[in-house]
């Protein structure tokens, strides 16, 4: 089986590496892009990758690039959680090919070991752009790549408008529910000086900073809630993604023409149509 074209969306992508098990992940705003995630997990120290991907960087380690990038595309359980993504349709002997499918090219930039690095798949290995401060948490690397990322949307902008952006970062939701966690144990200890008759000539200061972390607690509560609401949205999504509808459509279309209505629909249809193009 071969690789299935998927859509450029955070949403899918964020799915795909909770289906790799990887945690902690998410994505912000076809193999390609799965090859372009894949190489920058397989060049982030801080991450924590799954056994299925510690082996294939433990095999892939001392091998060309273009026999590692050959590894990924031949490691089975990355294809099948990147095809499960794939949009169903029509099998191939009953479709009919009017123009191609959208295809993107996925290009990654990761600092490694103080050098940032380029990784694209029509090239013939990692192009190296430099010396760069600082690591993957650093945003001094972030700077670098800026101008990089604007030159070459630049150079493609005069026949393409369609350019997509996205890091792989930290689980915003467990981020902010570990900050949670921390500010109420603040606000517990403030509550608790609060209490000790012999801590009251510091009363006004603590009653300041219990204020603080309350507001602090709110905010951050807000942004769990709005994180959650994301996820929940993007799962919604990706259900409907995956749904085959051909079925459906196939056999309602079929009633329509037992019943004698699907022509007319489609007469009336071609008449929208063309009343659509030739305005009076």
């Amino acid at each position: 089986m071969s690789w299935a074209a998927i859509e450029n969306d955070p949403g899918v992508f964020t799915e795909l590496l909770q289906q790799m098990q990887l945690k902690g992940l998410q994505i912000i705003n076809n193999a390609c892009a799965t090859q372009a995630i894949v190489s920058v997990l397989l060049n982030s120290p801080g991450i924590t990758l799954s056994e299925e991907l510690k082996k294939l960087k433990e095999f892939a380690k001392d091998l060309p690039p273009d026999l590692k990038g050959l590894a990924i595309v031949n490691c089975e359980s990355i294809r099948l959680a990147s095809n499960s993504f794939a949009r169903p349709e029509v099998p191939e002997e009953q479709k009919s090919s009017v123009k191609d499918d959208d295809v993107y090219h996925f290009i990654s930039y990761v600092p490694v070991d103080g050098v940032l690095y380029e990784f694209d798949g029509l090239k013939e290995g990692p192009i190296s752009l430099g010396k760069c401060p600082g690591g993957v948490g650093d945003i001094g690397w972030l700077r670098m790549v800026q101008p990089v990322i604007q030159e070459r949307v630049d150079w493609f902008s005069q026949n393409e408008i369609r350019f997509s952006v996205m890091a792989i970062l930290k689980n915003r939701r467990e981020k902010f529910t570990l900050e949670l966690k921390e500010l109420q144990r603040k606000r517990e200890n403030l509550l608790a000086q609060m209490g000790d008759p012999s801590a009251n000539r510091h009363a006004p200061s603590v009653e300041h900073s219990l204020a603080e972390v309350a507001a602090h607690i709110e905010a951050v509560t807000e942004k769990i809630i709005m994180e959650e609401e994301k996820w929940k949205k993007w799962k919604t999504e990706n259900i409907r993604r995956k749904h085959n509808y051909v079925p459906f459509l196939f056999n309602f279309l079929k009633i329509l023409e037992e019943r004698q209505q699907l022509k007319p629909l489609i007469e009336k249809a071609k008449q929208k149509s063309h009343s659509s193009a030739n305005p009076r």
